[in-house]
């Protein structure tokens, strides 16, 4: 029986999980590695949140990183910085109306290399 390998092939993916890698063994920090490690995992694995959650688990100011894709689905409330490797287009309208931000992982990894105050969404 042939082992399928898990190879990616999308250069942003791949470049992506690099910076996190680095960034991860430079800084001595974990957060970095484990989304990096979720990123490494098929596409069907990826995290699919909706802003209702986000509404639920987040509070007012607070940064979260998805890996994965931000969906529109509810409401969000409140002003929080979202990073995620995609978003729906009816999610980015929201978080903009909320007075929130909408980031890259990469712009968050160089933003905050240390990973302070940072919470994973799956």
């Amino acid at each position: 029986m042939k082992r399928r390998t898990n190879n990616k092939t999308n250069p942003r993916l791949i470049n992506l999980i690099s910076l996190l890698k680095d960034t991860s063994r430079q800084n001595e920090v974990n957060i970095w590695r484990d989304v990096a490690t979720r990123l490494e995992a098929p596409v069907r694995n990826y995290a699919e949140v909706n802003l209702s959650k986000i509404n639920r688990y987040a509070s007012n100011g607070e940064t979260i990183v998805v890996p994965g894709k931000v969906l529109g689905s509810g409401m969000i409330e409140m002003s929080v910085k979202i990073a995620a490797l995609t978003f729906s287009q009816s999610a980015e309208t929201k978080i903009r109306e909320a007075n929130g931000q909408c980031l890259t992982i990469e712009e968050l990894v160089k933003d905050n290399p240390k990973g302070s105050r940072i919470r994973v969404l799956r």
